[in-house]
């Protein structure tokens, strides 16, 4: 099992470098697969993933990426707020069509969860290729799986060591306080020893503070994304979210961290760098 869990992971950094060291499309499309891959494993919890929720769900995740593709491009005119505002009504009210249409077919937890997997999956991982397109966003952009799997590690390896008090005991328990600081604290210093290192070698010019805060922020904020995932686990009584990466489940058990922590650096980014 940790052979195939560390084969695995290799394999992930591998991807991870190749497809954010290209960036561009090749960096876009293949985070919009694993957008709609996520989606899928979201949506089958709530038997959607086939019916016509889930499918149109995944039609809006195409349509959000494929403009957010074209704005980047500069291909559409206007404001990229109103386009977005406008896809968001489009959903609902198509949603709430299927509902009508359809009743009494589908329960409003079903709509309410094609809706929720559009943002938490598709809008919320997008970022990833958002930051990756901003100024200097070829390094900064790695900052999300510093924050997400460095803190993971670090609280990991802190809370074998030192872990006395439950963190949340009934959703996760061998986490810890101690191990969710210590994740907190090796996420800051991997970002310092990070803009350090780009800095001396990448002749990139960044603040070593900024990269601190940003990695303590994200840090905190993975932690969440990691416990809210497992919070939907539970409810629905299933271990994996899938089993499409061998020794670490599904996309969302890999990225329900990255997913939580991309916005957070974007905007942390954008107004603090």
């Amino acid at each position: 099992m940790f052979k195939t869990r560390l084969l695995s992971g290799i394999l992930l950094v591998i991807l991870a470098l190749v497809t954010i060291i290209s960036g561009g499309t090749v960096l876009w499309v293949t985070v919009a697969l694993i957008s709609w891959i996520g989606m899928r494993e979201l949506y089958k919890p709530f038997r959607i993933e086939n019916a016509l929720p889930g499918i149109c769900g995944y039609f809006f995740g195409i349509l959000y990426d494929g403009l957010l593709l074209a704005l980047n491009g500069g291909y559409l005119p206007g404001e990229s707020r109103d386009w977005f505002m406008g896809l968001i009504m489009a959903l609902i009210i198509s949603l709430m069509a299927v509902m009508v249409f359809s009743y009494p077919k589908y329960h409003a937890d079903q709509l309410m969860a094609a809706f929720f997997g559009v943002f938490y999956v598709t809008v919320m991982l997008s970022y990833i290729y958002q930051i990756r397109v901003l100024p200097g966003g070829a390094f900064t952009v790695w900052l999300v799986f510093i924050c997400s799997w460095g803190c993971d590690t670090c609280a990991y390896c802190v809370g074998m060591l030192l872990g006395r008090h439950k963190m949340a005991p009934k959703l996760s328990p061998k986490k810890s306080v101690e191990g969710g600081i210590g994740g907190i604290a090796g996420a800051a210093l991997i970002a310092v020893l990070y803009a350090l290192a780009i800095n001396h070698w990448g002749n990139a010019d960044v603040s070593v503070l900024s990269f601190a805060v940003i990695g303590a922020a994200g840090g905190l904020i993975s932690q969440v994304g990691d416990l809210g995932a497992s919070a939907i686990k539970r409810n629905y009584g299933i271990k994996d979210y899938g089993k499409l990466i061998p020794g670490h489940g599904g996309i969302l058990d890999r990225f329900d961290s990255v997913i939580f922590t991309a916005p957070i650096i974007y905007y942390l980014a954008v107004l603090i760098s």
